[in-house]
C-alpha cells in the first residue's frame, strides 16, 4: 500500500467513525463534497496540514489517532513533492502530462457556505517508468528521512493545539471584576457597595463613595502578551439576594438599639453598608451573563474560590422577617464554604409542585441570549471571604471571567450561637 492510499485508509475510518456524511463533513471543514471525497479515495492529497488537523477535530480523533493521520499525510505529501520534482526533471523528454483536476460537482443539496481560506487539492499523478538508480536512490532518502520526523511534528503540532494552551493560568484575572460588578437596584443610584470586605475595617457609611477596588482588580490589557483574550462576556451580580424575596439575616457588631428598621430586599445593599452588616449563615448570589459580541460564547463551569477563612465574629443576628413563604424554589449552585475544596453542586427547585431541573454545563449565551446563574454559598463555622470564576470558551479564545462584589471577595460568615433578633414593627424596635 503506497503512502497516499494509507492516508486515505485513515481518513476514511475516521469519518466512518465519527459517522459523518460526507455533505456533514464537508460542511464542518468548509469544503466542497468533492474534494472531501478525493481525499477520501486517495484521488487527491491536502496541500496544507491545516486540512488534515481540521479534519481530525471534526471527527474527534483521539491524539493517537491523529498522530498516525499526521505521519502518514507527511510521509504522502514527501512521496507526492520528491516523485514531482522528479518527474518534472526526467519526464521532460517523455512527454509526460498530469490530466488537470476535474472541476468540483456542483452541490444542490445545501446552500454554499464561504471557504475558510485558500485549498488547494493536489491530484496524484503515477510516476513515469523510468526509473534511474541514482533517482531512486535520492527519492528513497527523502522519504525515510520524512518518515524519522514524521511523528516528532505531528507530536509537536498537537502539544502547541492541545487543551492547556486554553486554560489560563491561575490568578490571570482575565476579564475580572471590571465587567462582573454588583448592579445598583432600581430606585437606589446613590446607594455605595454593600460591606463585604475581607478585612475587619468599617466600609464607608451610607451616602458616602463607594470603596474603589484594589490594583488586582483591574483586568489586563488586551494585548499583554501572554494573556487570555478579554472575555467577549459581562456579567450583572446581584449579591443581596432573599429567599422568597424576604427571608435573609446579617450580622453586625451594633446593637439592636443602634440599628435601622429592616429595609426591602433592593434597598438590602445600602442597609448592610451602613449598619456594617455581612451575610449571616448564607447568602444567594444571582448572576446574569451574556455577550457583547457577534458570536456566542459557551460558559463551561462555575469555580468557587476561598480566598480567606476567619473565626465568625461574635455580633448579634438580625433576621430581615419573621417568617415568609413561597411557592417556588428556584434551582441553584449549591455551595458548602466549610468543604476543603467548595464545589458549586447543582440542585433541582420546585415551582409549585411542578420539578425544575437542576442547572448543568456547558451553556450557550449570547449578545441576545443571556443567561442567570443562581448561587446559594451557606457556611456554619467560618467567616469566608470567597469569589466565583466562570470558565468560558468564544470564538476568539478561552479564559476565567471573575464574579466577586465590585472588585472585593464575596464576605459570608456563620452566626451559630449569636444572639437572634427580630423587628417588631408594633414596638418600632428589635427584639429577640
Amino acid at each position: 500500500m503506497s503512502e497516499a492510499e494509507n492516508f486515505a485508509r485513515l481518513l476514511r475510518e475516521l469519518k466512518e467513525r465519527a459517522g459523518l456524511s460526507y455533505g456533514a463533513l464537508a460542511r464542518k471543514l468548509h469544503t466542497s463534497t468533492s474534494t472531501l471525497h478525493r481525499y477520501c479515495s486517495g484521488e487527491a492529497l491536502p496541500a496544507e496540514f491545516a486540512v488534515v488537523d481540521r479534519f481530525a477535530r471534526a471527527c474527534g480523533a483521539s491524539q493517537a489517532q491523529a498522530v498516525d493521520l499526521h505521519r502518514a499525510w507527511l510521509l504522502a505529501d514527501a512521496r507526492r513533492r520528491s516523485g514531482a520534482g522528479a518527474d518534472a526533471r526526467e519526464g521532460a523528454g517523455a512527454g509526460a502530462v498530469a490530466e488537470p483536476e476535474p472541476a468540483p460537482e456542483p452541490e444542490p443539496e445545501s446552500e454554499p457556505i464561504p471557504e475558510a481560506g485558500p485549498e488547494r487539492a493536489v491530484v496524484l499523478v503515477a510516476p513515469v517508468p523510468v526509473v534511474r538508480r541514482a533517482w531512486y536512490r535520492r527519492r528513497a532518502a527523502v522519504v525515510a528521512a520524512a518518515g524519522v520526523t514524521a511523528g516528532a511534528v505531528a507530536v509537536a503540532l498537537l502539544a502547541a493545539a492541545g487543551p492547556d494552551t486554553r486554560t489560563p493560568h491561575a490568578g490571570d484575572g482575565t476579564g475580572a471584576s471590571a465587567t462582573a460588578g454588583p448592579t445598583t437596584p432600581p430606585g437606589s443610584a446613590s446607594a455605595p457597595a454593600p460591606a463585604t470586605s475581607s478585612a475587619p475595617e468599617p466600609t464607608a457609611p451610607a451616602g458616602g463613595p463607594a470603596p474603589v477596588p484594589g490594583p488586582s482588580s483591574a483586568p489586563p490589557p488586551a494585548s499583554a502578551p501572554g494573556r487570555a483574550p478579554v472575555a467577549p462576556l459581562k456579567a450583572a451580580v446581584r449579591t443581596h439576594v432573599w429567599s422568597a424575596g424576604c427571608d435573609h439575616a446579617y450580622l453586625t457588631e451594633r446593637g439592636p438599639g443602634s440599628v435601622a428598621p429592616p429595609p426591602v430586599e433592593a434597598d438590602a445593599p445600602a442597609w448592610a453598608s451602613a449598619q456594617r452588616a455581612v451575610h449571616a449563615g448564607s447568602q444567594i448570589v444571582e448572576v446574569t451573563v451574556h455577550g457583547t459580541g457577534a458570536g456566542a460564547v459557551v460558559l463551561e463551569a462555575l469555580e468557587v474560590r476561598v480566598a480567606a477563612r476567619r473565626k465568625p465574629p461574635a455580633w448579634n443576628v438580625y433576621q430581615m422577617s419573621q417568617g415568609c413563604g413561597g411557592g417556588l424554589t428556584p434551582a441553584v449552585f449549591a455551595v458548602n464554604l466549610d468543604a476543603p475544596r467548595p464545589l458549586a453542586r447543582p440542585v433541582a427547585g420546585n415551582d409549585g409542585g411542578n420539578r425544575l431541573p437542576a442547572p448543568a454545563f456547558p451553556l450557550r449565551v449570547s449578545a441576545s441570549e443571556p443567561v442567570v446563574l443562581r448561587v446559594e454559598a451557606a457556611t456554619s463555622g467560618c467567616d469566608c471571604d470567597w469569589f466565583l470564576d466562570l470558565r468560558w470558551t468564544g470564538p476568539a479564545g478561552s479564559g476565567t471571567l471573575r464574579i466577586d462584589d465590585g472588585g472585593r471577595p464575596l464576605r459570608t460568615s456563620a452566626a451559630t450561637g449569636r444572639p437572634v433578633y427580630g423587628y417588631a414593627p408594633e414596638q418600632g424596635r428589635w427584639a429577640r
